[in-house]
């Protein structure tokens, strides 16, 4: 299995959770590490766009490609036991107390869940501190420069 996730340039080599674990995000709370990737490129883009400010976007992104054996233990957050709310913005605490449920459990690497960004996209987020995260491999580095078109603040087509 493959999985992606866009990062600075600065981050490419770095594959630990100490970003989400900093500032928290939708799937934990400040403190609980975790890796957030994505089933493919265009949905990894997407939720670093939504993140930013346009005059904030980075210039020095790189894509990685990460290699998941298939054995390793996949945990399905499933769409019908997510609370309602589960993609309001800003996020409920309730989406952060399943993931840090799933790392505090430990009993998976992977947890699949749903993107609010892209409907029927998943993302995939890493716990780190499972004992098979030595498994994964950073497999690809690649520059990913944004197309031009995303720097648009007038809004016109």
């Amino acid at each position: 299995m493959e999985v992606f996730r866009l990062v600075k340039s600065i981050y490419a080599r770095e594959l630990n959770g100490k970003g989400a674990a900093l500032y928290g995000g939708r799937w934990n709370s400040k403190g609980v590490e975790l890796i957030y990737t994505a089933g493919n490129r265009s949905l990894a883009m997407v939720e670093v766009l939504v993140n930013l400010p346009f005059n904030q976007l980075p210039s020095d992104l790189v894509m990685l490609t990460l290699g998941i054996p298939e054995d390793i233990v996949l945990q399905d957050c499933e769409l019908h036991r997510l609370p309602p709310d589960w993609n309001r913005l800003p996020a409920v605490a309730a989406t952060g107390l399943i993931g840090d449920s799933f790392v505090h459990q430990n009993e998976a690497c992977l947890l699949k869940v749903p993107s609010v960004v892209t409907q029927g996209d998943f993302n995939y987020l890493i716990n780190p501190a499972h004992r098979d995260f030595g498994l994964i491999r950073i497999t690809k580095v690649e520059a990913f420069p944004l197309d031009q078109r995303f720097l648009r603040t007038s809004g016109q087509y």
